[in-house]
């Protein structure tokens, strides 16, 4: 099962678009910003995650709750901790057995962003927009939490070419996959 934070539900797509492409037109407290990614990542968590870890799936999420421990516990500067409790409601008990931290620098992952942004012909979200400094502080947090907890969080450089961070991400994975019987 493959899923994206925040959405993955109606709900969270909704929550997404309020979050990162101010739909509502109005400025977001930050308290409100962890709450609706909060909110957005339980409705994941009750709608897809759980159901599919209980018929024996394989869920494979494009951000969770690792990115709110850093953009917000750090980047917004709430704490590490605060974002963890406040995480730990929100999955209910469910915690990821991998987490794949694709690293790039601050210069490198702006570039690309704005590559990417040009060829689709997009302006960047909310956090996109964010200042330089905010964006050392997430890479920093990143690499913080991977030292924290270096038995779920791998890094993978992400500077080098495509084939190589897919050959660095397909290793970290099968290394975690049991063995055939």
């Amino acid at each position: 099962v493959c899923t994206r934070e925040p959405g993955g539900t109606p709900t969270g797509e909704a929550i997404r678009g309020i979050l990162q492409h101010d739909r509502t037109g109005e400025p977001i407290v930050a308290e409100a910003e962890v709450l609706l990614f909060a909110a957005s990542r339980a409705q994941l968590v009750g709608r897809v995650i759980r159901p599919a870890l209980e018929r024996g799936a394989w869920v494979i999420c494009d951000r969770f709750a690792d990115s709110t421990t850093v953009y917000q516990g750090v980047g917004r500067g709430f704490g590490m901790d605060r974002m963890i409790a406040i995480n730990a409601f929100a999955l209910g008990g469910v915690e990821p057995d991998l987490t794949l931290l694709l690293d790039v620098d601050v210069t490198g992952g702006l570039a690309r962003m704005r590559r990417r942004n040009a060829e689709q012909g997009v302006d960047g979200d909310r956090f996109e927009r964010e200042a330089r400094e905010f964006h050392e502080r997430v890479r920093q947090g990143y690499l913080e939490l991977a030292g924290r907890f270096p038995e779920r969080i791998r890094r993978i450089d992400a500077a080098r070419e495509p084939e190589a961070v897919a050959a660095d991400i397909w290793q970290a994975v099968q290394a975690r996959l049991p063995a055939a019987p």
